[in-house]
């Protein structure tokens, strides 16, 4: 697969593990019942890629380790590029510490608190501090598939680009290993956001037929999904006959409108993408991390 890879900016960002967030006393979950249960960030100990995004005893729960640039200052052009520039699949290396040397993978992104997970192994993890740096060597945004030019790439390293099975068939289709399709129509939080290389949006699990129904109960953390009829090329919204995949990048959610989320890998406007179901479809079983750490 030829692409543009030896023309990418490869560049260094650096942060460190995000505090715990906690919003109020009580979130309110879709049927009226309030809920004092952890959220997002932290250095997370026993949620990884490759586990179940539901059942967890909190409420949009990010795997491995949340990381930041600046927690009082999300919004700065300095947190966003942190949010951009790193892509899935990227090494994360600890530069400071006790756990100084440990090297990680990004796994995704969650839009709103700006958090970029990145999978390391449980000895780094006993080690990690908040007071720690993490630099991540960034590559891939700019992505570009020479015989897909109808398909636009966000936050992918081009090496997993080659160890995920991608191939490309007759008229510039990708075709793509996918755990499950999804339908536009159950998108929820993050629709309409105008950046798709940043943050995450989130497929809404409130209707437990819809759930049923779709086999959505097998989402793992670091699985590859297919959204159907979801344009991600401009900003994430609903267009017919487009596809976009993605990575689920944090566990599920009892907020309105919210659940597991998905942070755009490739999307194409006029279908130029055709996935393909593989139970093998996700990141730790490809890279060996998470619960498949080799």
């Amino acid at each position: 697969m030829k692409t543009n890879e030896n023309r990418l900016v490869k560049m260094a960002v650096q942060g460190k593990p995000a505090n715990p967030i906690r919003y109020t006393e009580f979130e309110m979950d879709s049927h009226g019942q309030g809920h004092s249960l952890p959220s997002v960030g932290g250095i997370t100990y026993n949620v990884k890629v490759g586990d179940t995004v539901f059942g967890w005893r909190g409420d949009h729960i990010e795997s491995g380790v949340s990381v930041i640039l600046d927690e009082e200052k999300r919004s700065s052009k300095q947190n966003m590029a942190f949010g951009f520039l790193p892509c899935v699949g990227n090494e994360a290396r600890v530069i400071s510490g006790d756990a100084k040397g440990a090297k990680g993978v990004v796994v995704g992104q969650h839009g709103g608190v700006e958090h970029l997970m990145i999978d390391f192994d449980d000895a780094a993890l006993e080690s990690l501090t908040y007071e720690d740096k993490i630099l991540v060597q960034c590559y891939g945004q700019g992505l570009q598939i020479a015989d897909a030019p109808d398909v636009f790439v966000y936050n992918l390293d081009p090496k997993l680009l080659k160890l995920w099975g991608v191939t490309i068939a007759a008229g510039g289709v990708l075709e793509v290993p996918v755990t499950m399709k999804v339908p536009a129509a159950i998108m929820g939080s993050g629709l309409g956001h105008p950046d798709p290389g940043t943050g995450d949006y989130d497929i809404t699990t409130q209707d437990p037929k819809v759930v049923k129904r779709l086999g959505l109960e097998r989402l793992c953390f670091g699985d590859f999904v297919a959204i159907t009829d979801a344009d991600n090329t401009y900003g994430r919204h609903y267009y017919e006959g487009a596809i976009t995949i993605g990575i689920v990048s944090h566990a599920d959610s009892f907020l309105s409108g919210h659940g597991p989320g998905v942070s755009t890998l490739l999307s194409s406007r006029n279908g130029k993408i055709r996935p393909k179901l593989s139970k093998h479809a996700n990141l730790g079983r490809i890279l060996g991390i998470g619960r498949y750490r080799r």
